[in-house]
């Protein structure tokens, strides 16, 4: 994880699946809930461009981030999304709750 005061960068690798999606979350969790944290995540999605899958509770973690960052008054902010996730988000409705990024 890095960035600046107002602006974390969460990095992800590897898949987002069951197994891997509770250390997303408590990643995830720390930076939104931190007491004078950033007022943006974003969640570096470059690294997956070979992601055979996202399954549920990778989208599901996701998903809850996005839920309380809104409730600290915080947002979540996808880089790069893999086509696969993105057709994901897209397939489910959960593309309108996240702003997506390419920088």
């Amino acid at each position: 994880m890095n960035g600046d005061d107002r602006r974390r960068v969460v990095r992800v690798g590897g898949e987002m699946d069951i197994d891997r999606a509770p250390m997303l979350r408590d990643v995830l969790h720390s930076a939104i809930t931190r007491p004078g944290g950033p007022d943006e995540i974003v969640v570096d999605l470059s690294d997956l461009s070979d992601l055979s899958f996202c399954d549920s509770s990778g989208l599901n973690a996701l998903i809850h981030a996005q839920q309380t960052a809104a409730e600290h008054g915080r947002r979540i902010i996808l880089r790069n999304p893999p086509p696969q996730l993105q057709r994901l988000l897209q397939l489910t409705g959960a593309d309108a709750l996240f702003p997506l990024t390419d920088s």
